[in-house]
């Protein structure tokens, strides 16, 4: 799985959200994901070419369909549906 962290500088929400989908990959995708941060301080241009409208964010681009996430990514059933690793309705009742 192929993922963007889009970030702002090194603000807190940026860090946390790094943090997190660091924990989460490690917990659900141990050594099957490949994560690139993307700073727009450093490169604003991608956020154009992403769409990108708020950081920090997630972006999955592989496998197909492109996926985002918007936030700090503290939600981890969240994101484990934004990535397509857990249904929606799975996460409704509980399993």
């Amino acid at each position: 799985m192929a993922i963007e962290a889009v970030r702002r500088g090194s603000d807190p929400k940026s860090i946390a959200a790094f943090a997190n989908l660091k924990r989460i990959c490690e917990t659900h995708l141990k050594g099957q994901y490949q994560i690139e941060v993307v700073d727009l301080l450093v490169n604003p241009t991608l956020a154009k070419g992403d769409q990108i409208v708020a950081v920090p964010s997630l972006v999955r681009q592989l496998p197909p369909p492109v996926k985002k996430i918007i936030g700090d990514l503290a939600s981890e059933e969240r994101v484990l549906v934004g990535l397509d690793l857990r249904s929606a309705q799975a996460v409704q009742t509980g399993e």
